[in-house]
């Protein structure tokens, strides 16, 4: 539970979208362009199992069985 909450952590420094995440399909996605987010933060999400996709967010299998 404590990579998801520093997942967001690392997102909430880059958007603050009323409703930035959906799930679909077991993957969470997360509403925020990868471009905005600095290489080391996107190191870390790639470390805690957020990947950039194609539908200018990140997502993650880890996290999506919702």
């Amino acid at each position: 539970m404590k990579d998801l909450y520093e997942a967001i952590g690392i997102f909430l420094k880059y958007s603050d979208k009323r409703f930035p995440s959906l799930c679909e399909h077991d993957e969470f996605h997360i509403c925020v362009e990868p471009e905005k987010i600095s290489i080391e933060d996107t190191k870390r999400l790639e470390e805690l199992s957020f990947t950039p996709n194609d539908n200018e967010g990140f997502s993650s299998f880890r996290f999506g069985s919702c």
